[in-house]
């Protein structure tokens, strides 16, 4: 089992950036690659960022630029930094942690981020 605790979430005014980080503990070298995806009320969650076990990273194309990705392994977390936010951005975000084998999804509780004036 792994659990993800996330942190950082908000309200920000559009053009501003928030931090949210997420700290995986239990059985962390199961995990193959850690992410971000979001959820806006009726939508459906979509993968932002990723990074694999060896630094390979890849984003949602609307937020190429803005958002980035970073990992702690000695720390076993996982960040996204997020710039130049837009309303656009306002979602739910749940920190992920695949496992290869047997193939599962592990998700955090979710922060909110809210971008608005």
């Amino acid at each position: 089992q792994v659990q993800l605790v996330e942190s950082g979430g908000g309200l920000v005014q559009p053009g501003g950036s928030l931090r949210l980080s997420c700290a995986a503990s239990g059985s962390i070298s199961s995990i193959s690659a850690m992410g971000w995806y979001r959820q806006a009320p009726g939508n459906r969650r979509d993968l932002v960022a990723a990074i694999t076990n060896s630094g390979s990273t890849n984003y949602l194309n609307s937020v190429k630029g803005r958002f980035t990705i970073s990992r702690d392994n000695a720390k076993n977390t996982v960040n996204l930094q997020m710039n130049s936010l837009k309303p656009e951005d306002t979602a739910v975000y749940y920190c992920n942690a695949r496992r290869p084998v047997p193939p599962y999804n592990y998700w955090g509780q979710g922060t909110q981020v809210t971008v608005s004036s």
